[in-house]
């Protein structure tokens, strides 16, 4: 039979036929993709005509078409529905695809190709894309080594290859650290516990087999065991197993696999002339060098820790009157800080999930997205990948606009965290597309399942990632959706979260799951109000881990990270009761691929922006205003990275902004250092 992967996709939408799909479809299909991409390459170094911007860069923007169709299916399943066939073959692929991309690369003869269209390109007449495509592509190439010498290019084709397998084998490790801790829970091990958290408690333990309720490491139990349980001798047991993820010894630690990786990007660097990974990753970035990433971070740092470290002597004094009188550490902090969130500001995370039903939020992002750019969402009843995902088509004006997945919930087979992907992007040369974009979460499942406040934010977030992929419209498939700068993708995901905060979504959208009754007007008042509490602990724990990020890839690489860890972290002051939102042995952003190696930092760069774009809307009359709304579709979200993310700002803006809004956002901007 023909391979399913290979075949023409006769299914709504041309979606990918995954009811057809075996894992023995992959190999194969990777094998037919890589020879028919090493076959495109072939073809246009031998073209006898000289090289333009049709056969040469245009013809490498459709090389690797069908390797790209079958990558885009596997890597997305091998992220959110593992197992071990996956993973063995991800182990394979690993060396040979870096093998092909440093051979594509470092090919002489297709880099003089691309050198001498690049040389003649003031007399190309190049549409602005075309320009912008041009110098991407070159841009590429000498970021790969296609400058170098032939000794130096056997060593970057080695050392990209190790990278690779490197960075598979610490995502697998994170994994599998993840799917085989759990903490059986006894009847007398539930005092605390909202009844939100003992029936997904009871639910994770049915899932793994076990007689009673569980906790596990997914960020949607481990968060509110932390919260709400009273037994301290169990929160220290669950935090301690998760934060010593990818650090557990034996053939899951990620220690070796982490020095190993910054000493092959520091040399990756060096042979390509940088002084470090840190000034080769962010040349290209809106940050330009490491100096202006340390500024703004420092900026908030020091404020953030004041904070902290105020909040930190109240909640240790709550725990003094509770007869503990011990110093207050990590697996106490949430625990107090839910109870003074309670106490200062009458808010209960428990009275306020019923008002959060998943469906609740997925209608209000979808309710938004209508408003502000006039989406219509239709569910559609097609084979997907897992049973928990859903589909729909998206329109505007009844013309389709894409396809939109969600996978909502949390599951042993799924890497944590949330994340958005696309099984296809949106393109018009070669072949109109339009794209199919995927959302990742994990989620609590539940009857109905409840979100948390952080919960709904993340959907908003991943909600306005998807947005920046299914509202592209540019021509070059390499340029579409979220191929942007680092510290500029961040933007429309962190801005899209404030619409969650919007009184009349909240009133429209946040009804009780049973009663189906407004979330109360006091109640909503008072989650609002609380909107900066806990900022002093989330902005210390996330800028720790991106000053450590910069600490890494910055000068010589360490001998041991884990040392230079601690160094960095008692150079800052870092709060004894506060850890890094992600220590080194599972920081998976930095570790696992690296797409934000040096470039953690991307969060709160993006923060600057997403703050002072919110407050265009607000400038403009009000959350929705459409005019703003159509300027950011244009600029921002439609544009890919068709034009410098800097330069698309200041069209949508008219000037770029200061991080003032960013320290407003979060309650710091007037708290003595």
């Amino acid at each position: 039979m023909a391979n399913p992967l290979l075949s023409v996709w006769d299914t709504p939408f041309e979606l990918p036929p995954f009811d057809a799909i075996a894992d023995d479809d992959f190999a194969p299909a990777f094998d037919a993709g890589l020879a028919q991409a090493r076959a495109a390459v072939a073809t246009i170094v031998a073209n006898p005509e000289p090289p333009t911007f049709a056969n040469t860069i245009e013809a490498l923007e459709l090389a690797e078409e069908t390797l790209d169709r079958v990558a885009s299916v596997f890597f997305n399943l091998a992220g959110a529905d593992s197992n071990p066939a996956r993973e063995a073959l991800q182990r394979d692929l690993a060396p040979k695809l870096a093998a092909w991309g440093s051979e594509r690369a470092l090919n002489p003869a297709l880099f003089a190709r691309v050198e001498a269209v690049w040389q003649a390109r003031d007399g190309l007449g190049l549409a602005p894309e075309q320009a912008r495509l041009l110098h991407l592509v070159r841009r590429g190439f000498v970021r790969a080594g296609a400058a170098l010498g032939p000794a130096q290019a056997d060593r970057m084709k080695e050392l990209n290859e190790r990278a690779a397998v490197l960075g598979t084998q610490f995502a697998q490790n994170l994994l599998a650290d993840e799917r085989d801790w759990f903490m059986d829970l006894a009847e007398t091990d539930l005092d605390g516990l909202p009844d939100f958290l003992i029936t997904a408690a009871r639910d994770a333990g049915a899932e793994r087999g076990r007689p009673g309720p569980i906790i596990t490491l997914s960020r949607s139990l481990i968060v509110p065991f932390l919260q709400f349980s009273t037994r301290r001798d169990l929160r220290e047991t669950a935090f301690r197993a998760w934060v010593a993820r990818g650090e557990n010894g034996g053939a899951t630690d990620n220690r070796a696999i982490v020095a190993e990786t910054l000493a092959i990007r520091h040399e990756r660097a060096q042979l390509l002339g940088y002084p470090d990974f840190a000034a080769y990753k962010l040349e290209t970035e809106m940050a330009r060098e490491p100096q202006a990433v340390r500024d703004l971070l420092m900026r908030v740092w020091a404020p953030a820790r004041a904070r902290a470290e105020a909040d930190a002597a109240v909640l240790e004094a709550m725990m003094h009157d509770d007869g503990i009188n011990a110093a207050l550490e990590p697996w106490d902090w949430r625990f107090y800080a839910e109870r003074r969130r309670k106490a200062e500001h009458d808010l209960d995370e428990a009275a306020l999930k019923p008002y959060l039903s998943l469906d609740a939020m997925i209608g209000a992002a979808f309710d938004c997205a209508n408003r502000l750019f006039k989406l219509e969402f239709r569910p559609l009843d097609v084979p997907l990948y897992h049973p928990d995902a859903r589909a729909w088509e998206v329109t505007r004006d009844g013309a389709h606009v894409a396809v939109f997945i969600g996978d909502y919930f949390a599951r042993a087979s799924k890497r944590s965290g949330a994340w958005m992907s696309a099984f296809r992007g949106q393109r018009r040369f070669g072949r109109a597309e339009r794209p199919v974009i995927v959302n990742v979460c994990n989620f609590v499942k539940g009857d109905p399942a409840l979100l948390s406040w952080d919960d709904a934010r993340t959907l908003f977030h991943e909600f306005g990632h998807a947005l920046h992929g299914m509202l592209s419209d540019v021509t070059y498939g390499s340029l579409a959706g979220t191929n942007v700068a680092r510290d500029f993708v961040e933007l429309p995901s962190q801005l899209y979260e404030h619409w969650l905060s919007v009184p009349e979504v909240l009133n429209t959208h946040a009804r009780h799951w049973q009663t189906g009754e407004p979330m109360p007007a006091d109640l909503r008042d008072r989650l609002l109000a609380a909107s900066t509490y806990g900022q002093g602990f989330a902005t210390v724990e996330y800028v720790a881990s991106a000053l450590v990020d910069m600490a890494f890839h910055e000068g010589a690489p360490p001998a041991d990270p884990m040392v230079r860890q601690a160094e960095v972290l008692a150079g800052l002051g870092m709060p004894r009761a506060i850890v890094m939102r992600h220590a080194t042995p599972h920081f998976a952003h930095v570790f696992s691929g690296g797409g934000y190696a040096a470039g953690y930092y991307s969060y709160m760069w993006s923060e600057v922006m997403d703050a002072d774009a919110f407050a265009a809307f607000e400038e403009a009359g009000g959350p929705f205003d459409r005019d703003t709304a159509a300027r950011l579709e244009r600029f921002i979200l439609s544009s890919g990275g068709s034009a410098e993310a800097d330069k698309l700002y200041l069209e949508f803006r008219g000037r770029m902004p200061g991080p003032e809004a960013l320290m407003k956002g979060r309650g710091l901007l007037d708290v003595a250092a």
